[in-house]
């Protein structure tokens, strides 16, 4: 399958930058602290899904805008039209918000987080979603949909909070919806580190571009057996970490890296 570009790739309802392998996504309207449509949801799975045959994009990064990172679902545009759909249309939609999801978890790049503000509801999905995740000291993360009289169990919530800060913890704010303040998201493992909000765009892109610079095959590699092996028994992960690792042997990046270190020198990565 012929590999396309996505380094002009021009989205209708969200803004997108990419340069030197690294995407930059921020969501529209600021003014309302980021929220989703019907339609940024559709066309942000379409680029994740779009993303995995991309030669061009190596990363992504996920930015606030206006000192927030997403609000969730916009009340007017999302919350009330589902409020007068049937059963059909209502399985439409959320199957399409999972599909954001799974198509974040299967894009084969990894994804940093950079979130300030706000991020509540499918914005703290999207954190959760991401492979690496920084914030400023003065993000909310809250996972609220309980408060709205839905259950905690959206978008995967269920079998990837869990994973990421521990079963009583995701409990705990699956079920209140409660707002996990910075200093927690930190030491409970969901935030890598927190940084002033000066320094956070920076220092997530900085994290993007050291990936991007390391064996960007490899790392689409690791990003599939992170995933994956959560299904797996251990027996069957070291196997199929073993077919993983004999794969990215027979690449050049890995010739590269063995001939570097006998010269002596910094490897030079170029992804093949």
């Amino acid at each position: 399958m012929k590999e396309k570009s996505m380094s002009g790739h021009t989205p209708r309802h969200f803004l997108w930058e990419a340069a030197e392998g690294v995407a930059c996504v921020r969501l529209a309207r600021p003014e309302r602290k980021n929220p989703l449509t019907f339609e940024s949801y559709a066309e942000l799975r379409d680029t994740f899904r779009d993303l995995v045959y991309a030669d061009d994009i190596h990363a992504v990064v996920f930015l606030p805008n206006g000192g927030n990172f997403c609000s969730g679902g916009d009340v007017h545009d999302i919350i009330g039209p589902l409020v007068g759909m049937d059963m059909k249309e209502l399985l439409t939609f959320t199957r399409m918000t999972g599909d954001l999801v799974k198509a974040m978890i299967n894009c084969g790049k990894p994804i940093v987080s950079a979130v300030d503000g706000v991020a509540v509801g499918a914005g703290a999905i999207i954190a959760m979603a991401s492979d690496l995740r920084v914030a400023t000291p003065e993000a909310k993360t809250a996972f609220l949909f309980t408060r709205v009289g839905l259950a905690g169990c959206d978008m995967g919530a269920c079998a990837m909070l869990p994973r990421i800060i521990g079963q009583g913890r995701a409990a705990e704010l699956l079920y209140t919806g409660r707002s996990m303040s910075a200093e927690e998201g930190e030491r409970w493992g969901f935030y890598n580190r927190l940084v002033p909000a000066a320094a956070l765009e920076a220092e997530a892109l900085d994290l993007a571009r050291r990936i991007v610079a390391g064996p960007t095959f490899a790392h689409g590699i690791t990003k599939t057996q992170l995933n994956q092996e959560w299904s797996m028994g251990l027996d069957q992960a070291i196997e199929a970490e073993a077919q993983a690792q004999a794969i990215c042997m027979q690449t050049k990046d890995f010739e590269r890296a063995y001939k570097a270190f006998v010269a002596k020198e910094k490897p030079v990565f170029q992804g093949d």
